[in-house]
């Protein structure tokens, strides 16, 4: 099994993404084939996962995919590869709300049997870190704690005395790291900005982190530790599974249905999985840009538009009305349409005053209150995504609001933290704020492209 290790911190700020990015880019730079992982539902940190390394940087979350997915979705992504990084959420120990250790980094370790690697932030403590990494340390004996990365730490002085109280502590340290503005990744209201929007700054960014790992930290001991992992004996996850046997899998290339994938820098949040589960259920997923593409891919038979930012592009977007009437045309057809939150603002009639796609019945704006958590969600309505009663589990992570809130049909049934109905299914579509990872439920995309119409050219394609 590959060699890995998980980044874990005592709370967020602590510097996981930048030693976990920097670890990925400085490994990669020595000729090993990494694999990126990141715990939890989080889209952005991916993103700079896979300028890292040059592969796609992939999710592990055991709240939406369940516990027993964890690790054969991580041999999935991993395979081949001679060392994987997987970067945590939160704090070790933090994960689902109300649900013990459910979905957290500390779980994701022990699912994979991996060793962790600390960040701790040292910038206000000295002789307490040793106490802050004992208590982390012994709180869980089924989690390995192999090491700790310091951040920002201060001087050489500041560093004796970290080194000199954590020698009593039996977790080595692996790494010092002092404070580098040039490593820095901005931020904003749902987190850093994504390596879409900011490629060229994103990727001098990625370049400092590795420098900044390659000069702090024992890379030779980090992955010897890397190594140290035991078997994980498990089955790789497949995405041609018993639910890809759907007509259009066995049809010729010129005749699969085409299903259109937003992306580009307004629509970034997007798992690998569902691109794999479309195409192995039997269409040609083909990916397109609402920013700058005028028209959807010729022969478009299915939409899906995802997470993103459309808020931060409304103007743009607005502008290309020929594709705002394009998406809009497709989905009075009858084509199926799966829009999830950046989706579901863009169906929308209006954001923030601004005219859009005109799917939808509704009007959305930005709003100072953040939605966040994940969701027990039940299908309300029969739509090309899944049928009335279908449970599936999601996450819920907005800065906006949408009013009505739910259509004459809503998508989802949500259990918690409050019960309420949600999103909207009309013709074939269905629109919500809650993001889902369909390998948690891979029917989803097969009963998707079971619903589109014919191939490329045929009487559904625009």
């Amino acid at each position: 099994m590959v060699a890995r290790l998980v980044i874990a911190a005592p709370s967020s700020g602590a510097g996981k993404t930048t030693v976990a990015t920097g670890l990925m880019a400085a490994f990669a730079g020595r000729g090993l084939a990494v694999s990126p992982h990141k715990v939890g539902p989080d889209y952005i940190d991916p993103g700079y996962h896979a300028l890292a390394t040059g592969r796609p940087g992939r999710n592990l979350d055991a709240y939406m995919c369940g516990t027993g997915l964890v690790a054969p979705l991580f041999a999935h992504g991993s395979r081949g590869c001679d060392l994987a990084v997987v970067e945590g959420v939160m704090g070790l120990y933090d994960g689902a709300a109300d649900q013990g250790e459910l979905a957290s980094t500390a779980q994701v370790s022990k699912l994979l049997k991996a060793p962790v690697v600390l960040v701790v932030d040292a910038s206000s403590q000295s002789r307490s870190v040793a106490a802050l990494v004992h208590g982390f340390a012994s709180w869980d004996p089924e989690v390995r704690i192999g090491g700790v990365i310091l951040n920002k730490v201060a001087t050489d002085r500041h560093e004796h005395l970290l080194r000199e109280a954590l020698g009593e502590s039996g977790v080595p340290v692996l790494g010092v790291l002092r404070r580098a503005p040039a490593v820095a990744t901005p931020s904003r209201h749902l987190g850093l900005v994504p390596v879409a929007e900011r490629q060229a700054a994103a990727v001098e960014a990625v370049a400092a982190q590795a420098e900044q790992v390659r000069a702090g930290c024992d890379l030779d001991a980090l992955l010897a530790l890397a190594r140290s992992a035991p078997d994980l004996r498990t089955e790789a996850w497949d995405p041609n599974g018993p639910w890809a046997g759907t007509p259009g899998r066995t049809a010729e290339p010129s005749r699969r249905p085409v299903v259109a994938v937003a992306g580009g820098a307004a629509f970034t949040f997007s798992y690998a999985e569902h691109a794999e589960l479309l195409t192995a259920a039997g269409a040609e997923v083909v990916t397109f840009d609402p920013l700058r593409d005028e028209s959807l891919p010729e022969g478009t038979s299915g939409l899906v538009i995802g997470g993103g930012f459309p808020e931060m592009y409304g103007p743009e977007l607005s502008a290309n009305e020929p594709l705002r009437k394009a998406v809009a045309e497709l989905a009075r057809s009858g084509a199926p349409v799966a829009a999830e939150c950046a989706g579901l603002l863009y169906l929308a009639r209006s954001l923030d005053g601004t005219p859009m796609c005109g799917v939808l019945d509704a009007d959305a704006r930005m709003s100072e209150r953040l939605t966040l958590g994940y969701r027990d969600a039940v299908a309300v309505s029969d739509s090309p995504l899944a049928a009335a009663g279908a449970r599936m589990r999601g996450h819920e992570f907005h800065r906006t609001v949408i009013e009505p809130g739910a259509g004459a049909q809503a998508a989802w049934g949500l259990r918690q933290p409050e019960r309420r109905v949600e999103g909207f299914v009309q013709d074939g579509v269905h629109a919500s704020y809650v993001h889902t990872h369909w390998a948690g439920a891979p029917e989803a995309a097969a009963r998707f492209v079971a619903h589109c119409g014919p191939g490329r050219g045929g009487e559904s394609g625009t």
